[in-house]
């Protein structure tokens, strides 16, 4: 099953990243890519360069970022993995890296499993 972690900040200090804290996000992508269940990861833009489209009452419309009540996200990896479980693990190995190397780093990780091509397959 894939799932895609979407990493959140909800309180960060004044200071950019440390070193030390990339080198041990890189160290973490690296085991998870021997491991062979990372897919694919990158950060995001701020949502100020982004725009959010909505369907509402039939109509469509473009509003650009910011957005007030957005927390910012700043990154995703997508994951190929065996349950929910192991997911939760390499989120949570993900957030103790950020504990451990950045202290008044607060976030949050929303992890959501990746629909695949055996959940719409016809009854047999």
């Amino acid at each position: 099953m894939r799932y895609v972690m979407m990493v959140r900040v909800t309180s960060k200090p004044a200071t950019p990243p440390p070193a030390d804290l990339m080198e041990a996000i890189a160290k973490l992508g690296g085991e998870a890519t021997k491991a062979g269940v990372l897919l694919d990861n990158a950060g995001l833009a701020p949502i100020s360069e982004g725009a959010r489209v909505e369907l509402t009452g039939g109509k469509l419309s473009v509003t650009d970022g910011p957005f007030a009540e957005a927390k910012e996200l700043i990154s995703y990896a997508l994951y190929q993995l065996g349950s929910k479980e192991e997911a939760i693990e390499w989120a949570s190995r993900f957030m103790k890296v950020h504990r451990d190397h950045w202290a008044g780093w607060e976030g949050e990780v929303d992890i959501h499993r990746v629909f695949g091509p055996e959940d719409f397959a016809a009854p047999a």
